[in-house]
């Protein structure tokens, strides 16, 4: 079967829909080869799965623990642990959309490959914006991205052999940045968002998604973003999900295009509070957003089907029971239910919530002059350690395999990543000229 082929099976089979159809998610993902590898989980595990991709075997050898499965960039960030609940701020996965029982080397993998597209991005953007700003500012290098490749490994590998050495545990977390570091002001931003800070009745999810200058709190107005409901959509909505909930929904709408590689999944948010009454008025900080989103299997289950029984979960409590056990304070607000004959996931819309494009990491005298883009690498490198760790917290035996095994192959992941990312590059114009040339 020829690439072109084989990229249209994977997308119609994964995204429902024809790519004739030239779906949002389809047109997002042919405008650069990083929105392409996001919304392609699928493509690379199928590439796995038929041998494309030639990973060291050894590193198959490690003990399995719970995966991101679409770990990549962009899904690392600033969240409020407890979701909206929690005071404290932390930066960590935030997407477990597509979490399972996997092989770590996964994860390593995909990000890695996100590294080199995140330069190409931040690269093709330079060329074909006409701000001059954006156009001078330094970029990070191929050479650099290299740099951060290892140094996200590296320190994946040093987070694991402390742990060995009792050095870091499950209650672990990066929690503050100094000034020096490229996430040191995301990390202040998010501080500024979360219920009392400075930016929280500005720029924190509450403020962002919601009508503020009306006494009754209700979604904004925006046909881009949300789409209004028929009353009574609303009220099964309400009377579905009200059980999962901590307080009383006072509003709800569907979230029209959001995300990437879930582009086309159906989601709503819900605006839960207590009522307001004549005695008392609305407290915005006991406000929070509930998203309820529709789920499908997590990517590598399509192509490996069988390797844990937790995985024959149904996805959205596979989803609950991954992020669980990855986070060190999972969401409070954080459950799997069935309407419509669907799976659907609850979870909070943290009011902190800040993530990171490309441009933050590669684009800036931080980045390309001050190591920054190697900052950001071990950061995450950091944290998705951690979050592996947590699949087993009987025990240090993933961690000691880890330091036997991983050093030996780290070179050898990093060329057959950026190998990929090379192929995503080709994949992404080969999508687009489909999009193109609709039959």
């Amino acid at each position: 079967m020829i690439r072109k082929d084989i990229i249209r099976d994977v997308l119609e089979s994964t995204d429902n829909a024809s790519i004739n159809l030239g779906i949002n998610k389809h047109k997002k993902m042919a405008s650069s080869p990083f929105f392409f590898f996001r919304g392609s989980a699928s493509l690379m595990y199928r590439d796995l799965a038929n041998k494309s991709i030639h990973l060291p075997d050894e590193l198959y050898h490690l003990p399995l623990t719970n995966i991101v499965g679409d770990c990549h960039t962009g899904n690392f960030g600033f969240i409020s642990e407890e979701g909206s609940h929690g005071d404290q701020l932390i930066f960590a996965p935030n997407d477990f959309d597509d979490a399972c029982i996997g092989h770590m080397v996964w994860d390593l993998f995909r990000f890695i490959v996100s590294l080199y597209l995140s330069q190409t991005h931040c690269k093709n953007l330079q060329q074909a914006s006409e701000n001059l700003k954006i156009r001078q500012k330094p970029l990070v290098t191929e050479c650099q991205t290299d740099a951060a490749a290892h140094a996200f490994v590296t320190q994946y590998l040093q987070s694991c052999d402390l742990s060995v050495k009792g050095e870091l545990n499950n209650q672990s977390a990066l929690i503050e940045f100094d000034k020096e570091h490229i996430l040191h002001k995301r990390w202040q931003k998010g501080l500024q968002r979360m219920a009392g800070g400075a930016a929280f009745l500005t720029s924190s999810t509450l403020a962002k998604e919601l009508d503020l200058t009306n006494s009754q709190l209700k979604f904004k107005t925006n046909p881009q973003r949300f789409e209004t409901l028929s009353e009574q959509h609303q009220q099964e909505l309400i009377s579905r999900f009200s059980p999962y909930v901590d307080d009383t929904i006072l509003a709800c709408v569907e979230r029209l295009n959001a995300g990437t590689g879930s582009n086309n999944m159906r989601r709503y948010y819900l605006l839960v509070g207590p009522k307001v009454t004549d005695t008392q008025p609305q407290a915005l900080n006991l406000c929070h957003v509930v998203e309820v989103k529709q789920q499908r299997p997590a990517a590598p289950l399509f192509y490996f089907p069988a390797l844990s029984p937790i995985n024959e979960l149904n996805p959205a409590h596979l989803t609950v029971n991954c992020q669980r056990k990855m986070q060190r304070r999972p969401d409070l607000v954080l459950d799997d239910a069935i309407w419509l004959d669907t799976h659907w996931l609850l979870r909070s819309r943290h009011h902190a919530r800040v993530g990171l494009d490309p441009e933050d990491f590669c684009l800036g005298k931080r980045a390309a002059h001050k190591t920054g883009f190697e900052q950001f690498a071990q950061s995450c490198g950091f944290t998705l350690a951690l979050a592996h760790m947590r699949g087993d917290r009987r025990s240090i035996i993933f961690q000691q395999k880890v330091t036997e095994i991983l050093p030996n192959h780290i070179n050898t992941l990093i060329k057959v990543a950026k190998k990929y990312a090379k192929q995503m590059e080709v994949d992404q114009l080969l999508l687009s000229d489909m999009l193109v040339n609709q039959k």
